[in-house]
C-alpha cells in the first residue's frame, strides 16, 4: 500500500476480510504510515520505491493523491509487480495515457478502482441491459448531490487543479461517471457549467452540470456538488423504450419495466452512501473488485475495471471541464 489516508484504511479492512496478506505500506508521513502498519499488521517502509521492489508484493495498492501515479507505476514496471490505483486514475490525460503505456510494455496489470461496478444492483443491470429488458436506452443520467464541510477543504491541496485534478466532479462523481460509460456506452460530445468555489474555499468546482450524447444516440444529464447540505442520495437513472431503473448509492430502488421477464430485479431501499460522509460506504464492493484483480493476477485476463475504463472516465471528466472553461461544445 502506498498511501495511508483515509480511503487505505477502507481497502485494507477489505483486504483482511477476502484473507489477502497486506504486507508492506508506506506514507509520506511516517507516522501516519507507521499507526497504519501497527493497526493491520504490516511492515513500514520510508520509501514507496521499496514497496514497489518488496519481495513479499505480488500487486501494489497506490492510495495518494492523484498527482502521484505514474511514479510508482514505473517502479512497478521494472519490479514486474502488477499495480491497483486509486481513482481518478491521473489529473490528466497524457499521464494516464503513459501509465498505460508503460503497464503494457512491461506486461503487469493496470486496474483503477471502480468499486460500484461491483455493487449487485450495477451488476444486475448491466446483465439486464444487454438482455435488452430495458429496450433502447433513451436517457442515461447521473446525479451526485453531495456534500462536504469546510473541514474537508481545509488543507490547501484539496480541491486544487494540481493535486487533485479539480473538485467534485474528478474526485467524487467519477464512480458515476464510470458506470453510466459501462451501462450506456461511450460519450460523443457534451457541454458543461461549473461554479468555482460556489460554497467552499477552493479553486476547483464544488457545483457542476453538463449535458451529454452518447454514441448510441442517447441522451443524458450529469451533476456533481459538494455544496449541497446536508447531502442526497446520489443516484444512476436508466430510461429506455421499454421502461426505467434507478440506482439510489448502491441498490436498485426502482425498476419500472413494461412486461417483464427473466432474473428477479433485486429491489432495496435500504442505502449506502457517501452523501455526506465520506467512509459512509460498503465494504463489500472493494472486496470484490480485489477479488477480480486477484483473479486476473492468477489467469492473466483483463479486469473488469482496467487502465483503459479509468481512462475513458477520466477523459469525460476532463471533457467536461475543458467545456466549462471554453463555453463550447466538446467531441470526444
Amino acid at each position: 500500500m502506498i498511501g495511508t489516508g483515509a480511503i487505505s484504511h477502507k481497502h485494507a479492512q477489505a483486504y483482511a476480510n477476502i484473507g489477502y496478506e497486506l504486507a508492506v505500506c508506506t506514507d509520506i508521513n511516517a507516522e501516519s504510515g507507521r499507526a497504519f502498519a501497527d493497526t493491520y499488521g504490516c511492515e513500514f517502509v520510508s520509501s514507496f520505491e521499496e514497496v514497489c521492489r518488496h519481495s513479499g508484493v505480488d500487486y501494489v495498492d497506490v492510495c495518494t493523491f492523484p498527482d502521484f501515479r505514474l511514479q510508482p507505476i514505473e517502479i512497478c514496471a521494472e519490479a514486474k509487480k502488477h499495480v491497483q490505483v486509486q481513482k481518478p486514475m491521473s489529473t490528466n490525460l497524457a499521464t494516464g495515457r503513459k501509465m498505460m503505456d508503460v503497464a503494457r510494455s512491461a506486461g503487469i496489470l493496470l486496474s483503477v478502482v471502480s468499486q460500484h461496478r461491483f455493487d449487485d444492483s450495477t451488476q444486475f443491470l448491466r446483465r439486464a441491459l444487454n438482455a435488452g429488458r430495458l429496450g433502447r436506452i433513451l436517457q442515461a443520467d447521473a446525479y451526485v448531490k453531495w456534500f462536504r464541510s469546510a473541514a474537508y477543504y481545509s488543507r490547501p491541496i484539496k480541491g486544487s487543479w494540481a493535486t487533485e485534478g479539480g473538485g467534485a466532479l474528478i474526485n467524487q462523481a467519477i464512480h458515476q461517471v464510470d458506470i453510466l460509460l459501462w451501462l450506456a456506452g461511450p460519450v460523443s460530445e457534451l457541454f458543461g457549467y461549473w461554479q468555482l468555489g460556489a460554497l467552499h474555499k477552493i479553486e476547483s468546482e464544488d457545483v457542476v452540470a453538463a449535458l451529454v450524447k452518447y454514441a448510441s444516440g442517447a441522451t443524458g444529464v450529469i451533476q456533481s456538488s459538494t455544496a449541497f447540505w446536508p447531502g442526497y442520495t446520489e443516484r444512476i437513472e436508466i430510461h429506455g423504450t421499454k421502461g426505467t431503473a434507478v440506482i439510489s448509492g448502491d441498490k436498485l430502488t426502482t425498476w419500472d419495466v413494461e412486461n417483464d421477464s427473466g432474473e428477479a430485479a433485486p429491489v432495496d431501499h435500504n442505502v449506502a452512501s457517501g452523501s455526506s460522509d465520506p467512509m459512509a460506504i460498503s465494504l463489500a464492493p472493494f472486496e470484490r473488485q480485489f477479488l477480480d484483480f486477484g483473479e486476473s493476477i492468477r489467469s492473466g485476463r483483463k479486469p473488469v475495471s482496467s487502465g483503459e475504463d479509468g481512462y475513458r472516465a477520466l477523459e469525460v471528466v476532463l471533457s467536461v471541464y475543458e467545456s466549462c472553461h471554453k463555453g463550447s461544445v466538446v467531441k470526444l
